[in-house]
């Protein structure tokens, strides 16, 4: 009995090597709905032998339950698992499947096929080397073809499968398959698609899936496994690129050992090989390769090491090493593409996170250039990005980052958007190049600095920044704010909404998207009157939480004051002084802060003015006391 089972762990030993040494490809489906996707992947787990009784046992009977007539599987129901998919017959969130064959591992992501899932299938698509492209025989090619298309040539995929399914359902015909084929040619040529190959096939009969079918014998290409099996991937061709090493985190155990640990995203790397690391653009020389089964002569993409260097030089999370010879480039300002993916759009100037690699900064769209209309491919002007949308957009960062053009190198070239206040993934991105401007601007510097400004007008500068409804009292208590600074000897300005859209701001409106530009542009300017030692003072709206929040982070800590002037809607509205409210019920007046434009009210402003009962002065000696305790003024 124990000569048994020391065979058969040989035998599970045996099995789990051979696995361990086979190359990996990562391949999505996408099309249309109704096209086949998830039939394709089932049938593709049945043939390779991926399947336990039971779960046969399942499909058979889930077959039966939701309307297969006949003998014929259901396989589509091996993959969409959520229940509204089984009822609706449609695939909602992305799938992801692992199977295997003799020659090579698989990971294959079932996509959605519905328009409103555009991103669902953006993120199935992000890692992977192949897609397969389902079309209807009976349909050819339909506007979601062209749609999947133009992301998978916009994500990077190099090589496409245009699986003509269904072929049973055209009595196997040639000529609809040349069709096919002919109108698919025509559009990939005007996007740029160059790699494709076509399959007919019938996932459902199981027809030119594993082995050719005696149905099509005009057809005299590869089968469908016969592809996946031998198509080249990226992870073979990223080997052959320059080497790069985004660093997740610095590995200091004693301190006799310092290391810089990550994932290698592209080429090779030995001890002795000079490096240089970016941004900073520090060379050093790679003194050891250390995993935790010991030191390695070399490392290639894919794997996970620590990295020594023969110098003390200074690495941090998110600095990418590269290869001297060819380095990462480092910027602060791109072009790049964006596929939107949140409910709330992308407004130019609003503050969002990048996480690039293992690096995260704060970044801003200053400028859509163009949305694509992903059905004809025209590029349309845009003011603003809904989900999922997609536009080249120049995009600026509060500081330079490592990367390489997308085209080059996925892993260093593609970033994610965030929202600052939910932590909520908003957006995905892929970095063109670096505009010219991000190496031709230095931050020049100056002698007199902020601190010797505010010295010699014996003042700590700061930003008093006003928020509340239109009517609330903000531009009232902020001028008896300066008043009474002025009288105590402060150096003051006061920045006030009408105002300023006299002059720097008279080319805005009061759309969401004017109204971020609005606010990012008084408070770069009051971030250069701060530097010059004042006290400034801003009464705006500001309705969004997210604008108040990049005003706050462009000054120091300790020199932001928000200031709530709480005033209810029906107290604002029945004060009414510019009759804006009126105009607003009527019709006359669009997007008005508290009638159909919302207003987002601080959460921990350091003031909190309560108007009702308060008068003006009160309310100003408040705000004076704050600036007391914030340390900004003296003892009164």
């Amino acid at each position: 009995m124990a000569h048994v089972s020391d065979l058969i762990a040989s035998d599970i030993g045996e099995y789990l090597r051979s696995h361990e040494h086979k190359s990996l490809l990562r391949f999505i489906t996408c099309g249309s709905v109704d096209d086949g996707k998830s039939t394709l992947i089932g049938r593709l787990l049945f043939e390779s032998k991926m399947l336990f009784e039971d779960q046969m046992a399942a499909v058979e009977a889930d077959s039966k339950k939701y309307g297969t007539q006949g003998e014929d599987i259901d396989f589509a129901l091996l993959v969409d698992g959520l229940a509204a998919e089984r009822e609706q017959g449609i695939t909602i969130d992305v799938a992801y499947r692992f199977f295997s064959t003799d020659k090579r591992k698989f990971i294959v992501a079932d996509t959605p096929g519905h328009e409103q899932y555009t991103r669902n299938m953006v993120t199935g698509a992000s890692t992977a080397d192949v897609a397969i492209l389902m079309v209807d025989a009976r349909k050819g090619i339909l506007t979601q073809t062209r749609r999947h298309s133009y992301l998978v040539s916009l994500i990077g995929i190099r090589h496409i499968v245009v699986a003509i399914n269904k072929m049973d359902l055209v009595d196997y015909s040639e000529k609809t398959y040349r069709k096919i084929v002919e109108d698919y040619r025509d559009f990939a040529a005007r996007i740029g698609i160059e790699d494709v190959t076509f399959i007919p096939l019938s996932a459902f009969k199981g027809d030119n899936i594993i082995a050719p079918s005696d149905k099509l014998p005009w057809y005299h290409g590869t089968t469908l496994m016969g592809f996946l099996e031998t198509v080249e991937i990226d992870e073979e061709r990223m080997q052959k690129a320059p080497f790069r090493l985004p660093v997740q985190w610095v590995n200091r155990p004693n301190l006799d050992f310092r290391g810089f640990a990550g994932t290698v995203s592209s080429g090779v790397i030995q001890p002795g090989d000079r490096i240089r690391v970016q941004p900073s653009g520090k060379e050093s020389t790679v003194a050891r390769i250390v995993t935790h089964d010991g030191d390695l002569p070399q490392a290639v993409a894919g794997q996970s090491i620590t990295l020594t260097l023969a110098d003390e030089i200074d690495v941090s999370r998110g600095d990418v090493i590269s290869i001297a010879e060819h380095p990462a480039s480092s910027a602060d300002q791109f072009e790049t593409t964006i596929v939107w993916m949140h409910d709330e759009p992308l407004l130019p100037g609003r503050a969002y996170l990048l996480k690039i690699g293992t690096k995260m900064v704060r970044a801003t769209v200053t400028e859509i250039k163009y949305q694509v209309n992903v059905n004809t491919m025209e590029h349309v002007a845009a003011k603003k990005l809904d989900l999922n949308g997609i536009a080249v957009c120049n995009l600026s960062l509060d500081r330079q980052i490592a990367f390489d053009a997308y085209a080059d190198n996925r892993d260093t070239g593609a970033f994610i958007l965030v929202d600052r206040l939910s932590n909520s993934t908003v957006g995905a991105g892929m970095i063109h190049f670096a505009l010219r401007r991000s190496h031709n601007i230095h931050m020049q510097h100056v002698d007199v600095d902020k601190a010797a400004r505010g010295g010699m007008k014996g003042q700590k500068p700061c930003l008093l920044w006003f928020t509340g409804l239109s009517g609330a009292g903000k531009s009232a208590i902020a001028n008896m704010v300066e008043k009474k600074l002025h009288a105590m000897g402060r150096h003051t300005y006061l920045l006030d909404g009408d105002n300023v859209r006299h002059g720097l701001n008279k080319d805005l409106g009061f759309t969401d998207a004017d109204r971020v530009e609005n606010i990012r542009r008084v408070a770069e300017v009051a971030k250069l009157m701060v530097d010059a030692g004042l006290i400034v003072i801003t009464a705006f709206i500001s309705p969004f939480r997210s604008e108040r929040r990049m005003a706050r982070s462009l000054v120091e800590e300790g020199e932001f004051l928000e200031v709530f002037v709480d005033t209810p809607l029906e107290v604002a509205e029945e004060r009414d002084p510019k009759g804006l409210y009126k105009k607003a019920r009527r019709g006359e007046l669009k997007n008005f802060t508290g009638i159909d434009s919302p207003y987002e009210a601080p959460e921990d402003a350091e003031v909190r003015l309560k108007t009702v009962g308060n008068s003006v002065e009160a309310s100003a000696d408040q705000v004076i006391e704050a600036l007391r305790r914030h340390h900004i003024l003296g003892p009164g």
